[in-house]
């Protein structure tokens, strides 16, 4: 399997990304520039990666120009074809730009950036400890469409405590039903706002990010320890 990670003007995660799959996780990666659209090398086996930063520098709104990217055309491309494409921070508010996700990420709820560790959890309870760092994180979407995630199971990471407790206390930033991370409903398209790279390295004393990375993209064709 491999993975391509889309480098804009203002990404700032693309490198961790790349460290966190390559020297980590012993995966197959590449960098892609956003001016490029070959996605020739890549197959529907294979995974597309927007990272966090602050693409474009946030002007207009966060991922607002990334969507025109040319890359992103050909990404568009990919994973209406059925090939996984995940989006962390920034990544996941270029997907909402794009229409790949439904929704959108407006400001924090208390107006200011958050940097740190929160606990989330997965559609079997599984909790993981993963950093945000984000100033627009806050999920917003309207009553139909939040039912329709829930109804699909499209919901895949919720901000909780480290109980596993979904609480408003836990929640960084405001997002409707705590919601962390969502999926399309073919479940090829992945966003969320916590960085799962930065969660890879035992010398970073945490490697919860691993098993977030093995659930999501590469299911059963292979094992991390």
């Amino acid at each position: 399997m491999k993975f391509g990670v889309v480098v804009f003007p203002g990404s700032n995660c693309d490198r961790d990304m790349q460290d966190a799959l390559a020297d980590d996780l012993n995966l197959d990666v590449s960098m892609l520039w956003h001016k490029d659209k070959d996605l020739s090398r890549f197959n529907t086996e294979d995974c597309i990666i927007l990272p966090g930063g602050f693409s474009f520098g946030d002007y207009l709104r966060c991922g607002a120009i990334a969507r025109f990217s040319p890359m992103m055309q050909s990404v568009v491309e990919f994973a209406n074809a059925g090939g996984k494409v995940l989006g962390v921070c920034n990544g996941f508010q270029v997907l909402c730009e794009s229409a790949l996700l439904p929704g959108a990420l407006l400001r924090n709820e208390n107006q200011q950036f958050v940097c740190k560790n929160v606990f989330i959890k997965d559609q079997e309870d599984n909790l993981f400890k993963i950093p945000v760092a984000h100033g627009e994180g806050r999920y917003y979407a309207d009553e139909t469409t939040l039912n329709e995630l829930e109804a699909n199971d499209q919901v895949i990471f919720r901000y909780c405590d480290e109980n596993g407790k979904i609480t408003a206390s836990a929640n960084p930033n405001g997002a409707l039903r705590n919601i962390a991370g969502i999926c399309n409903k073919n479940r090829n398209v992945f966003g969320m706002m916590p960085h799962p790279e930065r969660a890879c390295s035992e010398v970073l004393g945490n490697t919860d990010g691993r098993a977030i990375i093995k659930n999501l993209l590469l299911a059963e064709q292979l094992v991390i320890q």
